[in-house]
């Protein structure tokens, strides 16, 4: 009915040929089928509806999906950026909604020894790859770090080292400075950046994410203050809107 289609959710996202919503009414449950369906009928890439059932919870941050039409599967070989990444969409946590946010940190990468922290399953190492002299990635979720390292073959890239385990523990093991580190876990990477200040070079690049509300996205800076001590802000990137008026930041800064 009219009064039906007028519930149907606009937030989704398409990760390689799954379709994810983030939310669905409780008053369509009955007919999530029926919709799902209609969505394959129309959309030939899509092989896979699914609805997202949880927040994001736990230490790995991920969801449990619920699949409502299509194949049942949560494996997806996903492209970005020319490339390619094999995903389980519940297991691991991966946002499609950052490729353009990926493609700009690329672009200021200039043959530059790169740490990701809390690299997932190495989508940001990988983009990093093309223009970086090398990239070390660190991942604590076993999953995520699998899927990486299947990804490395994938993308046939040799100057990517991939590590599995907590970035305190890994960090220290290391005996490397890095130009640059990328820290994209936005729920409270400013509590690791005591690890990132001992592999940071003087004068390096640090690119932190965060969640903040829309009028309060410059709190970002106090959280730098309270962990570093010498730092110059260079710029603050909106990277998404994550809920009502709440955004996912980036705060590039240098360390001096």
């Amino acid at each position: 009915t009219k009064k039906e289609i007028s519930l149907m959710p606009r937030s989704f996202e398409v990760v390689g040929d799954i379709l994810i919503f983030s939310r669905f009414p409780k008053k369509l449950k009955k007919k999530e089928k029926l919709i799902g369906n209609k969505i394959l009928s129309l959309l030939k890439n899509i092989k896979v509806i699914a609805i997202k059932s949880t927040k994001h919870s736990g230490r790995y941050r991920t969801n449990k999906i619920k699949i409502i039409a299509g194949e049942k599967r949560k494996i997806t070989l996903h492209k970005e950026n020319n490339i390619l990444i094999k995903v389980d969409v519940e297991k691991c946590y991966f946002s499609p909604r950052l490729s353009t946010e990926r493609l700009r940190i690329s672009s200021l990468v200039k043959n530059e020894n790169v740490l990701v922290m809390f690299s997932g399953v190495g989508v940001y190492c990988f983009t990093l790859a093309k223009t970086a002299k090398e990239v070390y990635g660190i991942e604590i979720n076993p999953a995520a770090h699998k899927f990486a390292l299947e990804n490395l073959k994938l993308n046939k890239l040799n100057n990517v080292k991939l590590f599995k385990g907590d970035v305190k523990k890994v960090i220290p093991k290391l005996k490397i400075k890095f130009d640059r580190i990328i820290m994209p876990l936005p729920k409270d990477a400013y509590k690791f950046l005591d690890v990132a200040l001992k592999v940071i070079k003087k004068n390096g690049i640090i690119h932190l994410y965060d969640f903040e509300e829309e009028k309060e996205i410059y709190k970002v800076v106090e959280k730098i203050q309270s962990n570093v001590k010498k730092f110059k802000v260079i710029n603050i990137i909106k990277c998404g809107q994550f809920g009502a008026r709440k955004w996912r930041i980036c705060a590039d800064f240098k360390v001096i």
